[in-house]
């Protein structure tokens, strides 16, 4: 039984050619790059054009790019260095459809003198800007929203965000982990301050993640100890993953809008077939209109959206019921509950996410999979 992924959101496979990138820092060139011999500098030449990739891939410079061990530690460098950096603005104004990455760290800010307040969301799946306008004022540090949800794909508004913030005289943060690789992204044309990215959602390796840093950005450091990465982050380099991050957003930039166009179509194919089927039984979580390419939520009424998941893994077909990082959690999507979605819609909701190598044969087996599992479950609940 061949497996079906359509999990991307989660994690995606390696690319070949990435993968083919790294084994040489995984073999000869095993250089530490802080070394002056030509070992340490070959690795240190190779960080060097990773980090022009990455650069190049959301318009940024080549020093504004800082490497990091995870999409997650960049969002915690982001939002505790830079809100510890700020003087007398002390204050953090947070979405509540952000990854947990962003809302956890905000936890470290409030054991100190600082303050975070969360904006309400929309039943779109955006933040609502009201509430979010309310909330910065005179002593916000940091704005933190993110650019596509990674549970319904929603694109929030994020050009709204950042006129608000500017307007309390507040640095903006946004995680694109989920963005990344899926629409364009300009640093220079969205305006914001800080930017969290990471490499395993693009195709490339897990363990190694980047925060763009606008120049002149006082931003703390977390990681304490050598002088890497300009001092904004301590610790002997992940090379191998570094050259994979970058090989990956070469990748990612010659060939992202056919991806994009691809995979959207295969999205909307999908999606149309369950609604279809599901005669209103079956329903979208958020808007239609903004997502990125990849990404659909959907909720089958009636059905446990676990019990769904276990039975289509057990046919060979990996989707998830949210954030990877929550699996397991007994308390259902805290992104669907802020659109105000009900809670009994909220547990039967399953989360699609199709990548660069997902065929359309696969979307129509996994389309007969899940109408025959959805069948099977109503039909158990009903007995």
């Amino acid at each position: 039984m061949s497996l079906i992924y359509l999990d991307h959101a989660a994690t995606t496979p390696v690319d070949p050619e990435v993968l083919d990138a790294m084994l040489p820092y995984l073999r000869g060139e095993f250089g530490n790059p802080s070394s002056v011999h030509r070992l340490g500098q070959r690795a240190r030449g190779a960080i060097d054009e990773a980090r022009a990739r990455i650069a190049a891939l959301i318009g940024a410079r080549d020093s504004e790019i800082v490497f990091t061990g995870s999409g997650t530690e960049a969002d915690n460098m982001a939002i505790v260095g830079a809100t510890m950096s700020a003087g007398e603005r002390t204050d953090v104004v947070v979405s509540a459809i952000e990854h947990h990455a962003v809302l956890n760290a905000t936890k470290t800010l409030d054991r100190t003198r600082h303050k975070t307040t969360v904006a309400k969301a929309v039943g779109s799946g955006e933040v609502d800007l009201a509430d979010l306008e309310a909330a910065v004022g005179d002593r916000t540090a940091l704005v933190s929203v993110m650019l596509a949800n990674n549970e319904t794909g929603v694109v929030q508004p994020i050009a709204d965000v950042i006129r608000i913030a500017r307007a309390g005289g507040a640095l903006v943060h946004t995680d694109a982990v989920q963005a990344l690789g899926k629409a364009p992204i300009d640093v220079r044309g969205l305006d914001v301050d800080l930017m969290a990215l990471s490499a395993h959602k693009i195709h490339g390796p897990k363990g190694v993640g980047a925060l763009y840093v606008r120049g002149g950005t006082r931003m703390q450091a977390l990681v304490r100890g050598g002088s890497q990465e300009r001092n904004r982050r301590a610790g002997t380099e992940n090379v191998a993953g570094i050259v994979g991050f970058g090989r990956a957003a070469q990748l990612a930039l010659e060939r992202g809008l056919d991806d994009a166009r691809r995979m959207a179509t295969l999205r909307d194919r999908l999606e149309t077939a369950l609604l279809d089927a599901g005669g209103g039984a079956t329903l979208r979580n958020g808007s239609p209109d903004r997502r990125i390419a990849t990404t659909t939520s959907l909720s089958f009424e009636g059905v446990s959206g676990e019990d769904l998941l276990i039975a289509l893994d057990l046919e060979g077909i990996a989707v998830s019921t949210g954030a990877a990082c929550a699996a397991g959690s007994p308390e259902p999507s805290h992104v669907l509950r802020a659109m105000g979605l009900a809670r009994d819609r909220v547990s039967s909701s399953l989360r699609f996410s199709v990548g660069r190598t997902t065929t359309v044969d696969e979307i129509d087996r996994a389309v007969a999979a899940v109408e025959g599992a959805v069948g099977r479950l109503r039909g158990r609940t009903k007995r």
